[in-house]
């Protein structure tokens, strides 16, 4: 029951992410894996498909972002 309340909390932030943002990008098989948890971790294809830095501190950032230092490397 948890996993599934997880899954649509992280789809309801994702559409609150992408209306925000006012753009919605495709997810394709290539752009995320499911990680030992079962949590959908980004891939730098999809980073870089969006288009844009989030500041969350994603594993495969393209942009260099540190969220310890909030400062792009």
């Amino acid at each position: 029951m948890l996993l599934i309340l997880e899954q649509y909390y992280y789809q309801l932030f994702l559409s609150y992410f992408c209306v925000m943002f006012g753009k919605k990008t495709e997810l394709t098989q290539d752009d995320f894996y499911l990680n030992e948890q079962g949590y959908r971790v980004f891939t730098k294809k999809y980073h870089t498909k969006r288009g844009y830095c989030c500041k969350s501190g994603c594993k495969h950032c393209p942009y260099g972002y540190n969220k310890n230092t909030d400062t792009f490397n």
